[in-house]
Formats: structure tokens, sequence, C-alpha cells
């Protein structure tokens, strides 16, 4: 069987298994260079009786929400996305909450799993980064092995029902002739994420130390290059701090659902 040190990214083009990977412990890093080509998803289980809330938070806020799909109740797959899926165990890290805190960092949610979570699949940037690749941008956080650098902001989301709060993007460093590039590829996937929403100026989006990260890893970045900043789907979980749903579970940031779709059947 593979173990952790002996798998690399590159071991795992193959969604399928990937996931299995994830499923039996020998994946538990971040997803970012997995499955290339395949769409990545940000998850958020919630009872079902906040989940209407949570779909018109979505509906309001589409760039840092973008619905892809939505479970029935207690269900632990996503007919069409993957067909071996077990939302319960296939993920390399989850995130447990309770009140709006985060109580627990887990690697497998069966022993947590009710039947009235409905989940949601949100798109992630990891799906347009494949897009950056086979346009010749470099993905520095790919280059050195890392998580992507995510921050809160001073954004508001459009409230809806008990659902409010700030949004959280990630950053990618680029020269101002690729970061103009950039912005081209991603414009064509409003699914996962779309164009950025700022671009230089960290603090003009309430981001007072952009050394550190608040989510992922810091950042690398060269002299002479822009920070690129996208609407992140980590922004559900600050919005759940706010919120304070007595459960909830959500994807630990970076780690993503791998599933089967292609990240082309999004383009627009």
């Amino acid at each position: 069987m593979d173990t952790q040190s002996d798998l690399k990214a590159s071991d795992l083009a193959d969604p399928r298994r990937a996931r299995q990977a994830m499923r039996t412990g020998a994946w538990t890093r971040p997803t970012a260079a997995l499955a290339p080509g395949h769409v990545q998803a940000n998850l958020v289980m919630l009872p079902r009786d906040w989940a209407l809330d949570f779909l018109l938070f979505c509906q309001r806020n589409p760039k840092p929400c973008p619905l892809l799909v939505a479970s029935e109740p207690g269900a632990v797959g996503l007919p069409g996305w993957a067909d071996d899926l077990d939302l319960r165990t296939d993920l390399s890290g989850y995130r447990v909450f309770e009140d709006g805190a985060c109580v627990a960092d887990v690697d497998d949610i069966t022993p947590l799993w009710r039947d009235d979570l409905v989940t949601f699949a949100l798109g992630c940037s990891f799906s347009f980064e494949q897009a950056m690749l086979d346009a010749d941008l470099e993905v520095r956080h790919h280059v050195h092995g890392r998580n992507v650098p995510m921050y809160r902001t001073s954004i508001d989301c459009a409230p809806a029902g008990r659902f409010s709060g700030k949004m959280v993007v990630s950053m990618r460093p680029f020269s101002p002739a690729d970061a103009i590039r950039a912005i081209q590829v991603t414009t064509r996937f409003p699914a996962v994420h779309g164009a950025p929403v700022h671009l230089g100026f960290p603090e003009q989006i309430g981001i007072s130390d952009f050394s550190r990260a608040d989510f992922g890893d810091d950042p690398v970045i060269h002299e002479g290059e822009l920070p690129v900043f996208w609407a992140c789907g980590v922004t559900p979980q600050v919005v759940l701090e706010e919120a304070r749903p007595p459960f909830c579970i959500t994807h630990r940031p970076g780690h993503m659902l791998v599933t089967d779709r292609s990240n082309l059947s999004l383009a627009a």
C-alpha cells in the first residue's frame, strides 16, 4: 500500500486514485496539484434546517460561493461528479464546527455523520490553475509545494437569512504582464470564482499584514510582482463563525474534494 512518504502529487493524476489515497490516509496534504484537469470543490455540510439559508447565501454571493451542486439530506455521494465518492472519507482534511467555533480538525468524519446533513460543493480556484499552467503562467505555490495563501478581508458579502460576513481571498503573485493574462484566463471560469476581485495594494481590502496568510501558507512573492486576489471558498468558514450553526463540517482549507469532472466542462 502507498504511504504518505512514498506518494508524490504526480502519482495521483487520476482522480479516483487521488480519492482512494485520501480515503486510506495515504495522502493528507493539500490537493492543489492533484488530478490535473479535474474539478476540485470546497465543501460545506449543514443540517437541513440551515440549508435553505445557505443556498440563498450562495446565490447572492456567486464569487466566493459558486455553487456546483447540493446533495440530498444524508447523501454521502454526489451523482455525476464522482462515481465512487464517499463524502465522509474522501477528503484529505475536514474541519468540524460547533456553534461557530472550529472544535476539531480530522481526516475522517464517518463517526460524526448525520442523516440530516446537506452537502454543498462550491467551485474552487484550484480548478482554474490548470488553465493558468496551460497558458504558461507560473503558479507559485505549485512550484514550492505549498498551500495557496488565503486572507480575511474587509469586503462584505451580501447577507442571506442567518448568514453574513466578510470575504476570504486567495492570492497568486504575477508580473504585471502575467497578471493581465491571469485575469483573461480566469474570467472564462465563473463557476470556480472567475476573475480576480482585487489587484495589488492588500491594505485596500483590509489585509494589514500581507506577509502572513490567515489560511494556507505564507506568500512567496518576488520584487516587481503584483499580488492578485481571487474570491475564495474558505469564505463560508468565516461566515459560519458569525452565523454559529450548532453543527457544521467543511473541508480543511486547501484540502479539496477531487471530482471526475473536467475543468473544461465549466469553462464559459
